[in-house]
């Protein structure tokens, strides 16, 4: 695996690979990633993974400087992998040389709902290192997991909107043995947080059970999912079933008719954020 720091060194390592599939990270590496490697690699070669902690999408008061950063583990794991061919770690200076006065702007009826919300300007500072990304690799194929579902498409509209010639393919959420999502954040919970936090899942499942069992009382089995993880000291800023189409709430018809749903949401655990869905 070829390791480079420069946007030079990336584009002389790939000259003339014309089906180049990309997997764009943070970095602090885990099992989900490394699937997603798997993924790329049956779609394109080479692979082309990136490491890079991006400060626009994080807010005044978020963990930008104790997000955790493990590049050499990180470069132990993908060799042994041996899934990618190239990895991508530039640091700021790099990606931004200047000030990022260009950005991004997702429209307001899906980047400003949900995660949106409660993260102002989160998915500006994502769609517009992913562009950059995307200008810096211009890969074929572009791998991103479910569990940030709402990131998924707002980077597919991006890239229906603006042409981009990437096709954006989405891995299923990988889970430990007790349903918890993996994530980078992960490592910030207790061990007493740990085990409570399969908890989330939980109430996601039971949520999604109950509206394929033919409960269309949705507003009254987000309540009693909010409360029961309220009850164990979790702090909700979402538990709510949306349209998979466009994350907007859907109609009693539509319910009646089948439409594709999904069950997001977010919450505190002690001072850790997770995030998880489950489509309906």
């Amino acid at each position: 695996m070829k390791v480079v720091h420069t946007i030079e060194e990336l584009r002389d390592q790939l000259r003339g690979q014309l089906h180049v599939s990309f997997v764009p990270t943070m970095g602090n590496l885990h099992e989900g990633h490394l699937s997603l490697m798997k993924m790329a690699r049956q779609h394109g070669s080479p692979v082309v993974a990136s490491i890079f902690v991006n400060r626009l999408q994080f807010g005044p008061n978020e963990d930008f400087d104790q997000y955790p950063r493990t590049l050499e583990a990180d470069i132990e794991k993908l060799e042994k992998e041996r899934d990618v061919y190239v990895l991508f770690a530039p640091n700021e200076r790099e990606m931004y040389p200047e000030p990022q006065s260009f950005q991004i702007q997702p429209p307001a009826d899906l980047g400003s709902i949900l995660e949106g919300e409660f993260r102002p300007g989160f998915f500006k500072g994502v769609a517009t290192v992913v562009l950059k990304l995307f200008s810096c690799v211009q890969p074929r194929v572009a791998v991103f997991g479910k569990k940030d579902y709402q990131q998924l498409m707002v980077v597919r509209s991006m890239c229906r909107q603006f042409q981009l010639p990437v096709n954006i393919l989405a891995h299923e959420t990988v889970r430990d043995e007790d349903g918890l999502a993996l994530s980078s954040r992960n490592r910030y919970l207790s061990a007493q947080e740990r085990i409570e936090a399969a908890r989330l899942h939980q109430q996601l499942q039971g949520l999604r059970e109950a509206v394929l069992a033919g409960d269309k009382q949705i507003g009254r089995l987000e309540q009693q999912a909010v409360a029961e993880l309220q009850k164990n000291h979790w702090q909700v800023d979402y538990l709510t079933v949306r349209r998979q189409r466009d994350l907007l709430a859907p109609e009693p018809y539509e319910l009646e008719a089948g439409e594709p749903l999904v069950v997001l949401a977010a919450a505190r655990l002690g001072s850790t954020r997770l995030i998880d869905n489950l489509e309906i």
